[in-house]
C-alpha cells in the first residue's frame, strides 16, 4: 500500500463506521487489552505453563495463560460485558449482571508456532444479550475482531459497513492502516471437512460457461469489468488428511502443479489474515477420523467467518451451501468438525462458476 500523509485514528473511524456507541466503547477496550497481550509476548518466553488446564488436551504455554488472564481482567473490569468465555476456559462466566454483551475469545491462537517467533493472534467474537451466544449463530455477532502479533500489532475489526485494519502505534493509540478491505471475488476463506466427491468437483475447469449449444465459451459481453482472475494463493491446513482423502490430495496437487503460491504457517490467524492484506486466497482445513481438525465454532470459526464475509469473501459448509455464519452454536466448546461436513464449493458470478 502507498503511504498516506494522514491516517485516521481509531476514534475517528469507529465514530463514523460503528453507529452503536456501546459497541464502539467495547471495541476500544478489547483492543487495549489486546495491545497488552502484544507487549506481554515481547517480554515473556514461550515456556510450558506449570499447570495444564486445557479441556481440549492442548499443551498450554505460559503465554497462553498470560494472554488469557489479560483478557479476563479486561472482561471483569468492563461494565459492558455481561458474560464471557475463553477457549482456555470454555464455559460462560458472568462478569457483570448489568452488562450487555457476550464476549468469546481465543486468547492466543497459534501457540504451537509461537516458539518459532512466528505471527500469532487473538480472535474475539461479540454477541448482544438479546441473542446471547448459545443458540445463536455467527451471523448474530455485533462485531468480531482478529488481532495479529507480528513485527507489528494489527487488528481486523468488523464495522457496520465492512472490515477495517488498525495498527497499534502505542498501547492506547491505533491508526486505520487499511480502510474497508475488499477480498476479491474469488478469494474466500473456507473451513471444510472434505468429502471426496466435492473435492473432485473442485479440480474440474469451471471458469467457462456452457451456453447450451454444446460449445464452451467465455462471457463475451464486451464488459472488461466482468473479468475475474483466479486466486493463486492457497493455505492448506491438515495436510495429513491427504492420506485419508484422495480428493484433498488431488486438489493440493492441482494447486502445486499449476504453480499456485503456497503460504501456510500452521497458525489460523496469519493464514487467513493474508486474505485481507493480499485481497485473495483460500484456507482449507479438512477433517477425518484419523486426522481430526480442532477448530472451535465460537472461538475461531464464527468470528473469522464474519470478517471474511464482511469483506466480500465467502464461506460455505460445502454440503448444504449454507454460510458458516448460519451454523448454530449449541455448546461453548463445540468443535467445528461436528457441524455439517464442510467442503469447498464454487461460487456463481455473472452466470459463471468460479474455480479457486
Amino acid at each position: 500500500a502507498e503511504a498516506k500523509e494522514h491516517y485516521p485514528t481509531l476514534d475517528e473511524v469507529l465514530g463514523e463506521k460503528i453507529q452503536d456507541q456501546s459497541v464502539r466503547e467495547l471495541t476500544k477496550e478489547l483492543l487495549q487489552a489486546s495491545s497488552q497481550v502484544g507487549e506481554a509476548l515481547r517480554v515473556n518466553l514461550a515456556t510450558v505453563a506449570a499447570s495444564q488446564n486445557s479441556v481440549f488436551g492442548d499443551v498450554q504455554l505460559a503465554l497462553d495463560v498470560i494472554a488469557d488472564n489479560i483478557l479476563w481482567e479486561a472482561a471483569r473490569a468492563c461494565s459492558l460485558i455481561k458474560e464471557a468465555a475463553s477457549e482456555e476456559e470454555p464455559r460462560l462466566v458472568e462478569t457483570n449482571p448489568n452488562g450487555r454483551f457476550t464476549v468469546c475469545w481465543d486468547p492466543l491462537d497459534g501457540s504451537s508456532i509461537v516458539d518459532n517467533n512466528w505471527a500469532v493472534g487473538t480472535i474475539i467474537g461479540v454477541w448482544d444479550k438479546t441473542t446471547g451466544m448459545l443458540g445463536a449463530t455467527g451471523r448474530d455477532q455485533v462485531t468480531a475482531m482478529v488481532v495479529m502479533y507480528g513485527p507489528r500489532t494489527t487488528a481486523l475489526i468488523a464495522c457496520d459497513d465492512g472490515v477495517y485494519e488498525f495498527t497499534c502505534i502505542t498501547e492506547d493509540r491505533w491508526i486505520a492502516s487499511k480502510e474497508k478491505i475488499r477480498i476479491s471475488k474469488v478469494a474466500m476463506m473456507m473451513m471444510m471437512e472434505m468429502m471426496e466427491m466435492m473435492m473432485m468437483m473442485m479440480i474440474v475447469e469451471m471458469m467457462m460457461e456452457d451456453d447450451g449449444d454444446g460449445d464452451v465459451d467465455d462471457d463475451d459481453d464486451g464488459d472488461d469489468d466482468d473479468e475475474i482472475s483466479e486466486s493463486k494463493i492457497f493455505s492448506p491446513a491438515n495436510l495429513r488428511a491427504c492420506a485419508d482423502l484422495e480428493g484433498y490430495e488431488k486438489l493440493v496437487s492441482f494447486w502445486m502443479h499449476n504453480r499456485y503460491t503456497l503460504r501456510y504457517t500452521g497458525g489460523l490467524v496469519p493464514d487467513v489474515y493474508q486474505q485481507f492484506t493480499k485481497e485473495m486466497g483460500i484456507f482449507t482445513n479438512p477433517s477425518t477420523p484419523k486426522s481430526p481438525a480442532k477448530l472451535r465454532l465460537a472461538f475461531e470459526v464464527a468470528p473469522y467467518a464474519l470478517l471474511v464475509e464482511k469483506a466480500g469473501g465467502l464461506t460455505s459448509d460445502g454440503v448444504t451451501g449454507r454460510s458458516l455464519l448460519d451454523s448454530k452454536i449449541e455448546a461453548v466448546d463445540q468443535v467445528a468438525m461436528n457441524e455439517p461436513k464442510w467442503a469447498l464449493t464454487a461460487r456463481a458470478e455473472n452466470g459463471r462458476m468460479l474455480r479457486f
